[in-house]
């Protein structure tokens, strides 16, 4: 069952970069540490930040057309998403931090690795896609409806039942569509993979740990798998009784398998 959390109430604060503006939020205090969002979930603080940034100064950016960040149209790869990145810490001044990333931020958190691994002390990964695994494709989003959608992000089926017993609002429908068109500029074709990024994955330094949740139905297990196999001593963490959402479905459980390895 997903625990209560109470997020504080924090404000995003926005960066102007390239074309437009990124939107981002920054709280807490400590080793900085970076977190790339999943397809969903842009533009909020919820309670997984929130515990996040108790143990951390938590950087948590809206990537370019997701949430409250401008489409940035010269941006197309996300090849180009690792070059923003590096820019957004130079802007920040951090020569190295801690990197978390979720499913597609997963994969810009492994790209990132692999090219600049002397910027990165830590690395978590959260059911990350990225690799190309034929026989085990990632499922396909854009063909799901919102219910069905929904029924496979989450495991715990209160909470499912409880996301399908609300009518979104007109902006949420707009939003939502806005962050897939996002998702599908920077991971349509090839879906949601990078042929070349396994074989490179050994240039990962960082100390590594790849979180999957034990009843994922979006990303299958061999993905987290072959990632914790491919990158240099590497470890495979399961979160069980969750779904892909993971730190939307138990976000203590997500927060304490994270706060844990970056520690000391």
């Amino acid at each position: 069952m997903s625990q209560a959390v109470e997020p504080a109430a924090i404000a995003a604060q926005s960066l102007s970069v390239g074309s437009g503006w990124i939107s981002y939020f920054r709280a807490g205090q400590g080793r900085p540490t970076l977190f790339l969002h999943a397809a969903g979930g842009a533009g909020e603080w919820n309670p997984f930040h929130q515990l996040l940034s108790e143990r951390m100064d938590l950087i948590a950016p809206d990537h370019p057309g997701f949430g409250a960040s401008a489409d940035l149209p010269e941006l197309t790869t996300v090849d180009d998403l690792v070059y923003h990145y590096l820019d957004l810490l130079d802007h920040f001044e951090l020569e190295q931090v801690d990197l978390v990333g979720a499913s597609f931020g997963g994969w810009v958190a492994a790209e990132l690795a692999v090219h600049s691994p002397e910027r990165f002390r830590k690395l978590v990964l959260l059911g990350p896609v990225g690799l190309r695994v034929p026989e085990a494709m990632v499922a396909d989003l854009f063909l799901m409806t919102p219910p069905k959608l929904v029924r496979a992000l989450f495991h715990d089926q209160a909470l499912v039942e409880a996301a399908l017993s609300v009518e979104p609002t007109l902006d949420q429908i707009v939003a939502t569509q806005r962050d897939l068109g996002a998702l599908a500029r920077f991971g349509w074709r090839p879906f949601l993979n990078n042929p070349k990024l396994e074989r490179r994955l050994h240039r990962i330094t960082a100390p590594t740990r790849v979180v999957a949740a034990g009843e994922d139905r979006i990303v299958p297990r061999v993905h987290c798998e072959r990632y914790a196999a491919a990158i240099p001593n590497a470890e495979l963490v399961v979160v069980p009784d969750c779904g892909h959402a993971l730190y939307g479905e138990q976000p203590a459980a997500v927060a304490d398998a994270v706060t844990t390895f970056l520690a000391d």
